[in-house]
């Protein structure tokens, strides 16, 4: 008994089609999901220029006014996923600068909720003020 050939129409259909319904799923779930915007505030290269401290608000659609600092290397854009080592809910200013001894110091503001403080990053003590 001979083999029955598939057509080269059904071919297609059972593979174009599950691929086509895929890709129009990740699109849409794509365009659910918000962007993040980083908002870069402030750059200040270390002493020794290993790192740049960096403040920055990021924006990821329904998310408040924040500030945050997280330190990149030298030059390069900060990461929409940066892990910030000091995150404040409120639209203001860090004061970031070096210190003596390469410690990092950053003025944190009367208000506003501090989600994050942590007291080193990269083995750079910080100092709040």
């Amino acid at each position: 008994m001979p083999k029955a050939k598939m057509p080269v129409a059904v071919l297609l259909a059972l593979t174009a089609g599950p691929a086509l319904a895929i890709g129009v799923t990740l699109w849409v779930v794509n365009d659910m999901v918000p962007a993040c915007v980083v908002t870069e505030a402030e750059r200040l290269t270390a002493p020794d220029g290993e790192y740049d401290l960096v403040t920055f608000s990021r924006a990821c659609g329904e998310t408040p006014p924040n500030i945050q600092a997280a330190l990149v290397p030298p030059g390069e854009e900060v990461p929409f996923d940066a892990a910030s080592f000091v995150s404040v809910v409120e639209a203001t200013e860090l004061t970031p600068r070096w210190i003596a001894d390469g410690q990092i110091e950053i003025t944190l503001p009367q208000t506003g909720e501090v989600l994050r403080q942590d007291e080193t990053v990269a083995d750079i003590p910080v100092v709040y003020r």
